[in-house]
């Protein structure tokens, strides 16, 4: 194992943070693996995961069982660790400029038209032109700020990467990940390991986070460039909602690092026996066809459904109870599918996030993602 670390822009006199990767196995030995974790500097139950990971892949690489690269960064936010405040961390959003830290990743899209006069007729040299290109672009970089220095970092060492794994966890939860049509075959077996109960596929929900930064570019590449000019799919992307925020136990934990390493080997990354796939919970949904609820009055908040729970059109969800007037305001499902996802809220005021339920049905257009 090789420890680094990568200082961040210093935001004032007197601080300094840094980015820090565990290096395992030999760069070019096989595909490389870039695993983080915690984006979102306050989704604890990721870290953990890492952690517990972290171990296990210490022990196979001094077994000689690492086919491949692999990089891993538990703490991909030091940044908003150190937004404490109040007795609360606040990891969704930079408090210096109100930006999200999983948003607005730098556009490698941009790139298309330079690799469309640089590509040839080799597919492999393809893969190899387009990233010689973005390391071009990512070199070319003058962050202003510790947040642009910290994406920046991330993607430098991230954009060479096969697979890239993006561990999360929303607030409250069921285990669920997000990836794109074009990847769902290869990451349809991670899904079966980790237990998926949901799993959300779009080619750009918008707002450019961390995955859809790596897969993107490629998917774009192989519209537009022309037949004689052939380009694999460079990096396949996946973001893991490792259920929600007080999901933080061992046992969890230890499941799913257990699933990142059984992905592994059987990617053929790691040499050992593959395990039997298990079932796939749930078919894969369009994330354009999830039903999101607001609230559209404001009042006390009581949950009508349980977290994994199928659910049926018309089922109700959510009652708002208002504690002055007595009226209760009943939300009900227009749609049949797993309740994946809910906010951690009791109170909630008029316009608020509620929840998400997955459908099979596309019918939402813009931006997929929440703020």
């Amino acid at each position: 194992m090789n420890k680094q670390s990568h200082p961040l822009i210093s935001p004032a006199i007197g601080t300094q943070r840094e980015l820090v990767s565990f290096h395992f196995g030999a760069p070019g030995s096989g595909e490389k693996i870039y695993i983080q974790s915690s984006l979102h500097a306050d989704e604890t139950p990721a870290m953990l995961t890492t952690l517990l990971l972290k171990r296990r892949l210490i022990e196979l690489e001094k077994q000689g069982a690492l086919n491949a690269e692999i990089v891993l960064v538990p703490v991909a936010n030091p940044v908003g660790l150190g937004q404490y405040v109040l007795g609360q961390f606040i990891g969704r959003f930079d408090l210096a400029s109100g930006k999200n830290f999983n948003r607005h990743f730098l556009r490698l899209t941009k790139l298309v038209a330079q690799a469309r006069a640089a590509l040839g007729s080799d597919a492999a040299e393809n893969v190899r032109i387009v990233r010689r290109l973005i390391a071009d672009e990512l070199a070319a970089q003058k962050p202003l700020t510790e947040f642009e220095s910290l994406q920046l970092a991330m993607l430098k060492l991230s954009f060479d990467a096969d697979v890239v794994i993006d561990l999360h966890c929303s607030l409250e939860a069921a285990m669920h990940l997000y990836t794109s049509e074009a990847a769902w075959p290869q990451v349809e077996p991670f899904a079966r390991y980790l237990g998926a109960e949901a799993s959300l596929l779009a080619t750009n929900s918008g707002g450019e986070a961390f995955d859809e930064t790596h897969s993107l570019l490629w998917w774009e590449l192989q519209q537009h460039m022309p037949a004689d000019k052939p380009v694999p799919t460079g990096t396949i992307a996946v973001t893991v909602e490792c259920r929600g925020q007080r999901d933080v136990s061992y046992e969890a934990a230890q499941h799913d690092a257990d699933a990142i390493v059984d992905y592994l080997v059987w990617r053929k990354a790691i040499r050992l026996e593959a395990k039997p796939l298990p079932p796939l919970l749930t078919p894969a949904t369009p994330l354009a066809g999830s039903e999101q609820f607001y609230a559209p009055v404001s009042g006390i908040l009581v949950h009508r459904a349980k977290i994994g729970e199928t659910i049926r059109v018309g089922q109700p969800l959510f009652d708002i109870v208002d504690p002055l007037t007595d009226e209760t305001t009943t939300l009900t499902s227009n749609t049949e599918g797993v309740f994946y996802m809910r906010r951690a809220i009791r109170f909630v005021t008029a316009g608020a996030p509620l929840g998400r339920v997955t459908g099979t049905r596309a019918f939402r257009t813009g931006v997929l993602l929440g703020a």
